[in-house]
């Protein structure tokens, strides 16, 4: 009887201890069971919370799992069923057959939904693309999206603008970004007449990518500009889209509409976007160079970014200091950085900045020197030099960047006394951008608001408990989740 108890004793807390976690298959039938029931319900925050749960389970994901899952959600036999089928690599078939004789005995036989359906194409989908299978997810991609034109749906619209998105990567991935276009724009029609609105602002999204990847930023401003508008649904796709149109003002000379959207792009992006926020920290930093703004080391020396806004720095340091050597010596150093970045172009306008910056710094430390030494200093390597520098500081002076005089007969530049700044409007104007700044955001964020529906009606404690929970895990999620969109 005494070595009865103590086996039990034993044994107690190793039952305990070696309780199994759940697996990736029984996560992803949850996440069945939940697409099912945002389907009765017509509830699309259900299906958008199965989707971020996907997202976080992509990188457990298998073949024999996907297999299984396979098994379980579609019939088998089913065309739907030997298309994704035939896409998966055949591995561990044993497994695989272990897990889809459990998963048919568990569960029996359910109508096929056609949320669950185009989950499952979505989950072959991330799966291919993680394995480098570009080939295959490219055909799958493009059977989901057949399948999605011939179904009209709004409980489908959360899963659609992600296949729309792996659609146009895995096109991007092989190089073929072009053949997609004509499908893109037809995507785009059908979204609007079906008003479905996150469909629209990703497809608009996908096209502008497109265009600017072969630089038809003429297209891509006309396809905005005549592209329906409406409140962004999803905030990765509103920083996608003002970074696009802050790289479309860049190239049109609006530096001012650029600069705001691309800090706008950035400052909204989640901070685990880290690669995202890269880049639109580098178009800002050469836009406000362009603008003749000198960004702060901060901007510079963000955790995570040092070593990738690095060129940029000494970039801008070259700049500040007006040293147009310096700045030709920079600019072919990280030539290729520039180029791949594609702010190549952009950077050879910084030369006329450069020699600007330099003219001011030397209108300050002089009352009067000679064209010759400005010509010396500002180090300008031509055949005539100093008739260069004369047409410069003639600019220079018309444009008000500078507060001097030319002296044509003895060839000199004489500068004027500097005035107090506070007696001007300077002052005025800066308070009233910071002013807006503050109010145009304060304002956003009363767009923003979102309240839960039915809020006027009174709701029983059982029904509170689960809304809370709900949120709970919501908020969790979002926290967790691997910025996978960017």
């Amino acid at each position: 009887m005494t070595q009865d108890l103590e086996m039990k004793d034993r044994l107690t807390p190793s039952n305990s201890v070696s309780s199994p976690a759940p697996s990736t298959l029984q996560h992803l039938r949850e996440i069945a069971s939940l697409i099912e029931t945002g389907s009765y319900t017509k509830e699309v925050r259900r299906i958008a919370r199965a989707v971020r749960l996907t997202i976080a389970l992509r990188r457990k994901l298998t073949a024999s799992i996907i297999s299984s899952f396979l098994d379980h959600v579609l019939t088998s036999g089913s065309e739907a069923h030997a298309k994704l089928s035939a896409h998966l690599p055949k591995e561990d078939d044993h497994e695989m057959e272990v897990d889809a004789a459990t998963s048919a005995i568990q569960t029996p036989a359910k109508h096929l939904l056609p949320e669950l359906e185009i989950y499952c194409y979505l989950l072959v989908l991330l799966f291919l693309i993680d394995k480098k299978k570009y080939n295959e997810a490219k055909a799958c991609s493009s059977a989901s999206i057949v399948w999605l034109k011939n179904t009209n749906r709004r409980t489908v619209d959360v899963i659609a603008s992600r296949l729309y998105f792996y659609y146009s990567y895995s096109y991007e991935l092989t190089g073929d970004l072009a053949e997609i276009r004509g499908n893109l724009l037809a995507l785009h029609r059908i979204a609007t007449l079906r008003h479905d609105e996150l469909g629209q602002e990703t497809l608009l999204n996908l096209l502008l990518r497109n265009y600017l990847h072969y630089n038809l930023y003429d297209q891509a401003e006309k396809l905005r500009s005549k592209a329906p508008r409406f409140e962004a649904h999803s905030n990765q796709q509103f920083c996608r889209y003002l970074f696009y149109l802050g790289k479309i003002r860049t190239i049109q000379l609006e530096y001012t509409d650029a600069k705001e959207s691309l800090l706008q792009a950035a400052r909204k992006a989640p901070v685990a976007a880290r690669g995202f926020r890269i880049q639109c920290n580098k178009w800002a930093v050469i836009v406000r160079l362009l603008l003749g703004e000198i960004p702060e080391r901060t901007v510079f020396m963000q955790k995570g970014m040092e070593k990738a806004l690095r060129p940029y720095f000494e970039l801008t340091n070259a700049v500040r200091i007006g040293d147009l050597e310096l700045f030709r010596n920079i600019a072919d150093k990280f030539a290729t950085t520039f180029t791949a970045d594609r702010t190549h172009n952009l950077i050879v306008r910084l030369r006329h900045n450069v020699i600007r910056t330099g003219l001011r710094n030397i209108s300050i430390s002089y009352s009067r020197i000679s064209l010759a030494d400005v010509a010396k200093k500002l180090r300008l390597n031509s055949p005539n030099p100093i008739a260069d520098a004369e047409s410069i500081v003639a600019k220079a002076i018309r444009d008000g960047a500078i507060d001097a005089t030319l002296d044509h007969a003895n060839g000199w530049m004489v500068s004027k006394e500097t005035g107090d700044i506070y007696s001007t409007n300077e002052p005025q104007l800066a308070f009233n951008s910071r002013i807006a700044f503050c109010l145009n955001m304060h304002n956003e964020a009363v767009r923003a608001l979102r309240f839960p529906p039915n809020t006027h009606k009174e709701e029983s404690a059982e029904k509170r408990r689960e809304r809370q929970q709900q949120e709970q895990e919501l908020a969790k999620h979002i926290a967790e989740e691997d910025d996978d969109d960017f």
